[in-house]
């Protein structure tokens, strides 16, 4: 997909963004002052099939929109999960919506007739909460976004930190549980994705109690059923595992959560602080905060990087 060069569109422009998850994908069209002109919502597929479900998704935004708010849409942009290579435009391998090696191409730059960056999810919601939200104005913060998967970002002396092939922090495959883990969809072991995401919890509690609760309704049981403490306290502990190793190389000042399983607030935020503190002997314990753009961390990011051109 042909990149723009790295400038931030007119203010009066409004611009597309389509940020897939691994069970949603969710799209707004906005105007600078974040104002949402048109919205929808569609069920992520699985696999390749994915790609046409965004372009449909874009369509009918678009469709929506007033002749001369469309003339308007300067720019768009699309931001998936997985393992992306951005300079290519290549969806590379998606573990929970299970597509691999996907070339996006020039595909929805032709289809909307405009200029659209492609980026990762958890990228552009990181970048958002550390340049624009709970971050802003830090120069070491690590983002760590709890949903379907886990992952995050990881911003070291004023400058987001990137892999070879751009990625971020596939903080959810960090394996830790070597001996007894269950399967990851990764392919490896004991993952931390395996014992701490919204969906992992969920199946824990049920296998406990034979009773199906979701990840949220767990938290609210956690003061009064013993069972939901046991699975929270054994996710909280994962999670710390896997994050250990990062705050020792990189003393972060601040640990962000966002994503779905961030609306536990205070319940999340506080042992996963009390976890790091115990693990941690020679660097401090970050503070663990919760991101300002919460569960709309990836689409508000997307939005941003559509009007900014640019990670920076």
């Amino acid at each position: 997909m042909p990149m723009t060069t790295a400038t931030t569109v007119p203010d009066e422009a409004l611009v597309l963004a389509v940020d897939v998850g691994g069970t949603t994908m969710k799209a707004e069209v906005t105007d600078v002052s974040g104002a949402v002109l048109s919205s929808g919502v569609r069920e992520t597929p699985q696999g390749e099939a994915a790609f046409e479900t965004m372009g449909e998704l874009g369509d009918q935004l678009l469709a929506e929109l007033t002749p001369a708010q469309r003339a308007a849409v300067a720019r768009a942009s699309v931001v998936v999960p997985g393992i992306i290579d951005v300079e290519r435009s290549i969806a590379v391998f998606s573990a929970n919506i299970g597509w691999r090696d996907v070339h996006i191409g020039d595909r929805f730059t032709a289809r909307w007739r405009m200029p659209v960056l492609f980026e990762h999810d958890v990228a552009v919601a990181g970048w958002a909460e550390w340049r624009y939200g709970a971050g802003r104005g830090l120069d070491d913060v690590c983002v760590v976004i709890l949903g379907t998967g886990i992952s995050g970002t990881l911003s070291v002396g004023g400058r987001l930190v990137r892999g070879g092939i751009g990625q971020t922090g596939e903080y959810g495959h960090i394996s830790v549980r070597h001996d007894n883990g269950l399967p990851c969809a990764c392919g490896n072991i004991g993952c931390v994705e395996t014992v701490a995401s919204g969906a992992s919890i969920a199946r824990a509690y049920t296998a406990r109690t034979g009773r199906t609760a979701g990840a949220a309704e767990i938290f609210a049981l956690r003061d009064t059923d013993a069972d939901a403490k046991a699975v929270l306290a054994d996710a909280v502990d994962a999670l710390a595992a896997g994050l250990v190793g990062l705050v020792h190389a990189t003393c972060p000042e601040l640990i962000i959560l966002g994503g779905g399983l961030a609306g536990a607030g205070a319940a999340l935020t506080d042992p996963l602080h009390r976890a790091l503190t115990e693990r941690l002997r020679l660097v401090p314990a970050p503070r663990v905060v919760l991101g300002e753009f919460g569960a709309r961390a990836g689409l508000a990011g997307a939005a941003w990087f559509a009007r900014q051109g640019e990670l920076a």
